[in-house]
């Protein structure tokens, strides 16, 4: 099969997207399917030895690692030239436009796949842009064959914009990778927790829509250690903010993998989350993780069993679940046991092999016209 897959974000960025689109491509290389991949950007010309087609863009205003692609005529010449069977639109929003809109011209089938909230990011910079991309979001899905979600919140969200063709599609984890076994005593002790303390992390883009101001709520906890695990644009505020806290950067592989399983709770800040595949990732570590009470975390926590679940409208309760879990450490080790047990055969290679078994073939063939 050829799969073109237009995505909103690629090398050199590192996200859930960017995170998303490799390992497809690694599994289609893996099964002897062919790719090619349209992204923003200046970047690598290949991944893997699938190429990468880079278009116009434009950097983000106030958060210029990030690059939005433009409308541009190499997008059409691109999927020409390869001619794929179907065309992937990763987390489509302005570039997965341009690659929709040659697709429909090319009478190619489309799949995408509503991966970031733009609307809820949106909000959380206090722009009133939210009910604007929102009807955006629904228009573009609704032309589309058909939309894989990773949630039933994402689903619902959707649903209310008028978009109808819609089908679940999780994430997969890489459980060799992120493992209780990379916990490292090392790290540990350079992070300052020799003496005994509780690490509390928080790992992922240092980003105003992550929401992060939240981790000042357990700052102040006794006995612990609170460690920043990425980067972004809000790292130097952070920085200020929380002057005790470890902040490592940006760490990827085995590092990262090390990182996680080195925590002993886990906390996400972000509302906007359509899946968070952090919490994944943390469980998978052996790492009892704690989330908002919304959005994708609901399918990934099973309250006091996978994990803990907080109001983020009420204040004190991010604070109250953190030191639950930090006074009780049976607790803690019965969670993040069962949190690995739940996510045990959640395989990136399950996971890919459902678009080329399942939902590619259900559009290959459909020239279907959708309503705008």
């Amino acid at each position: 099969m050829k799969i073109a897959i237009v995505t909103e974000s690629f090398h050199p960025q590192v996200n859930g997207v960017t995170n998303t689109v490799e390992r497809m491509l690694d599994r289609f290389a893996e099964t002897g399917h062919e790719a090619l991949v349209v992204a923003p950007g200046a970047g690598p010309s290949s991944y893997a030895g699938t190429p990468v087609v880079r278009v116009r863009s434009f950097a983000l205003p106030g958060y210029r690692s990030f690059r939005v692609g433009l409308p541009d005529a190499e997008v059409r010449r691109a999927l020409a030239a390869f001619a794929p069977d179907v065309v992937h639109l990763a987390s489509p929003v302005a570039l997965g436009a341009v690659g929709l809109a040659a697709a429909r011209r090319l009478t190619l089938p489309t799949v995408a796949v509503f991966q970031t909230d733009v609307a809820g990011f949106a909000r959380q910079y206090g722009l009133t842009a939210g009910r604007l991309i929102d009807r955006w979001a629904g228009r573009l899905h609704r032309q589309c064959d058909r939309t894989l979600v990773p949630s039933r919140a994402s689903y619902a969200q959707l649903h209310d914009l008028g978009v109808r063709d819609l089908h679940y599609w999780r994430r997969g984890v890489d459980t060799e990778l992120f493992s209780p076994l990379r916990r490292s005593t090392r790290l540990r002790d350079s992070w300052g927790a020799d003496d005994g303390r509780t690490v509390v992390g928080y790992v992922g883009r240092v980003a105003a829509e992550k929401e992060i101001h939240r981790l000042s709520e357990i700052a102040g906890l006794p006995h612990i250690r609170l460690v920043v695990v990425g980067d972004g644009p809000a790292r130097p505020g952070l920085e200020r903010r929380l002057p005790r806290a470890v902040f490592t950067g940006m760490l990827r592989g085995s590092h990262l993998a090390a990182a996680y399983a080195s925590l002993d709770v886990f906390v996400h800040t972000g509302t906007a989350e359509t899946f968070c595949q952090t919490v994944q990732e943390a469980q998978a570590s052996g790492v009892a993780a704690i989330a908002p009470a919304v959005g994708g975390p609901l399918d990934l926590i099973q309250q006091g069993r996978t994990g803990l679940l907080y109001d983020p409208a009420a204040e004190g309760t991010l604070r109250h679940a953190v030191e639950s879990l930090v006074d009780d450490p049976l607790q803690r080790r019965r969670i993040a046991a069962s949190a690995r047990a739940a996510v045990a055969r959640r395989s990136w290679a399950g996971v890919v092999d459902e678009l080329v078994h399942v939902h590619y073939p259900a559009v290959i063939g459909s020239t279907t016209a959708h309503a705008a």
